[in-house]
Formats: C-alpha cells, sequence, structure tokens
C-alpha cells in the first residue's frame, strides 16, 4: 500500500487538489466497519505530517475498536453546498486504505494514532462550465483515472 507521499509522487495533481480539500475544513468523516460488518460513519480530524495522512481515535472510542478488528476506512472531506456560481466549487476529496497504528497519544484526550496506507484517492468536482461531473480518482496498481458526466 501506498503512503501520502507515495501517492503525491505518482499522481501530483490530484494529490495536491485532494490534500488542499482535505485541509481547507477541520472536521471529516470516516467510515469503519463495525463487528456485525456494518458500515460506521464517525467525525475525526485528520492531518498530512512527514508524508503521511494521520489522524486518531479516543482511548475506547467505538471507531478505534473498528480499526483494530478491520482496519479498513474511508475518510471523505467536509461536506458543504456549492457557492451560488457552483463552477467555484472545489468539490470534495476521499481518502481510502488501511489504518496502520502508530502508538499511542498522550494529551488532552488519550487514545491511538494512525497513519494511512492509501489504496484510494477521489476527487469529484464540477468542470469550468459547471455542467459535468468530473471524477478524478488514483487507485494502488492501477494509476490515475478522469471520467466525466453529465
Amino acid at each position: 500500500m501506498a503512503s501520502w507521499k507515495q501517492v503525491e509522487e505518482q499522481a501530483p495533481e490530484l494529490a495536491a487538489r485532494a490534500r488542499a480539500i482535505l485541509e481547507a475544513h477541520r472536521h471529516k468523516t470516516i467510515a469503519t466497519i463495525r463487528a456485525d460488518g456494518s458500515p460506521r460513519i464517525s467525525g475525526i480530524e485528520a492531518a498530512f505530517e512527514g508524508g503521511e495522512l494521520t489522524f486518531g481515535s479516543m482511548t475506547a472510542s467505538r471507531k478505534g475498536a473498528d480499526l483494530a478488528r478491520d482496519p479498513r476506512f474511508a475518510l471523505h472531506s467536509a461536506a458543504y453546498d456549492p457557492p451560488e456560481n457552483e463552477a467555484e466549487w472545489e468539490g470534495d476529496a476521499k481518502v481510502a486504505g488501511r489504518a496502520v497504528s502508530t502508538g499511542s497519544v498522550d494529551g488532552p484526550a488519550d487514545g491511538e494514532a494512525y497513519r494511512a496506507d492509501v489504496t484510494e484517492v477521489v476527487v469529484t468536482r464540477l468542470n469550468e462550465a459547471a455542467d459535468r461531473l468530473v471524477v478524478e480518482s488514483w487507485r494502488e496498481g492501477r494509476g490515475l483515472r478522469r471520467v466525466e458526466r453529465e
């Protein structure tokens, strides 16, 4: 699996666009897998540090228990409505992969720290005319792809 730095090397424009969208707002959502196999959505903060996408979970959180059992996750940027001029909408970003524990976090909220082994990055936005949806994606082993939809 790829580190965030490797995604930046393989798909620099997409990685830069995704990172800018993810960093534009503090709060994001993360999907994990519950013990029964159903999805769980949780709020989360994430950061880019030393070429890695990182995040954490508080001690005894359900999100942390999910990741300990099954490390697969999907991270989504903050969702907001496009501006009145929809061509100005930056879009949204999604990152999927596996969470790898990097140890305990001590601080105001104790917990577990993770780095992302990235398998997929997707940015969804509108084209310049705002009449087509543009989906740009990078997937491990497949590389970069761009699709426009009406």
